[in-house]
């Protein structure tokens, strides 16, 4: 237990000085959009010169790149990323209110990479060579090489539009009570069945598009992770000590998790980051819409929110990560 106090100590303190510097990274990312914002915000082309002074004063815009991350930092501090110049409405509040349908998104997603993706490869390791071993390839394959946009407008064609049995796109009808952001989980919580049942059939394509590339890399970890440690020397004495095979399996299962929750955590980040093109095929109101919508329109701070939440979503996957790496394997802590 010690060790690993200690061990979440150090990462503690190594995660402070990684959000400081992926504040630093986000801002000079920001400062490289090849368009003057100022002269954008005031109208383009056609703009007023004292317009676009105002508002290089107002957003320190004419001011040296330090003194204009000072102001950064200490915005951040408060809270504060800004009021977009386009929508007139505080950057924070523009991702409250479309990183939950993201999140929403990326949690259905996981579960199904999780649900389908491990069961595949633990078959395919466990029936080598088999059928069933050649089938979860082609799902695998599948998998990595079909893009998401095809899919996507596939699954449209086939459950939408021939079959009607999902509808096209849309995020479903928003609960009685609004809680966590969360549609289903607010339908659930509020006891709004209509709801859920709406909300439950407009996700359901989208996550399996979005979860599809997903299922087919963790199937080919896992069953290469479990192939690696079925040959291991403590397994073959474990089998000639006579334990029951399910034993057996979880003393394998528990080496091989190291590499299938780094791979998990990654893409779980990647979709918190913001599906954009699934959010756009489906018109799923997330953070990837938004971001394009910001990018098109030179949305200054609107970027700049954005790309610091995805990091800031990307740090915090890895953080927690490295914390299950401790847990389950106990040399980490070391």
């Amino acid at each position: 237990m010690a060790e690993l106090k200690y061990y979440l100590t150090r990462r503690i303190i190594t995660f402070i000085p990684t959000l400081i510097g992926l504040t630093l990274i986000t801002f000079i990312v920001s400062m490289k959009v090849p368009s003057d914002p100022a002269h954008l915000w005031a109208g383009g082309i056609k703009a007023n010169e004292q317009v676009v002074e105002m508002i290089k004063r107002k957003y320190h815009l004419d001011a040296p790149i330090y003194v204009q991350y000072y102001y950064y930092l200490l915005n951040l501090l408060k809270g504060d990323l800004g009021i977009s110049p386009i929508t007139h409405r505080p950057i924070l509040k523009d991702l409250l209110t479309y990183f939950p349908a993201t999140a929403e998104l990326a949690i259905a997603a996981e579960i199904l990479i999780i649900v389908i993706g491990v069961p595949l490869g633990i078959i395919s390791a466990l029936k080598r060579d088999s059928i069933v071993d050649h089938i979860v390839r082609i799902i695998s394959l599948t998998g990595v090489s079909l893009p998401v946009f095809w899919l996507g407008l596939l699954l449209q064609w086939i459950f939408y539009y021939k079959l009607s049995w999902l509808p096209a796109g849309g995020r479903g009808i928003p609960p009685k009570e609004i809680v966590t952001g969360l549609y289903i989980l607010d339908s659930l919580l509020c006891h709004d069945w209509s709801a859920f049942i709406d909300n439950l059939k407009h996700i359901i394509m989208p996550a399996f598009a979005l979860a599809y590339s997903g299922i087919g890399v963790v199937a080919r970890i896992t069953r290469s992770s479990i192939l690696d440690i079925i040959t291991s020397d403590f397994v073959v004495f474990l089998q000639l000590k006579g334990l029951k095979k399910l034993k057996v399996m979880q003393h394998i299962l528990k080496n091989a998790l190291i590499p299938i929750i780094t791979i998990l955590g990654l893409q779980f980040g990647g979709l918190l980051g913001g599906a954009v093109i699934t959010e756009t095929i489906f018109y799923w109101p997330g953070i990837g819409r938004y971001a394009v919508q910001a990018i098109y329109n030179i949305d200054f701070p609107a970027i700049m929110g954005v790309t610091l939440l995805m990091g800031l979503v990307y740090v915090t996957i890895n953080f927690f990560v490295d914390i299950m790496y401790a847990i389950v394997d106990p040399r980490v802590r070391l």
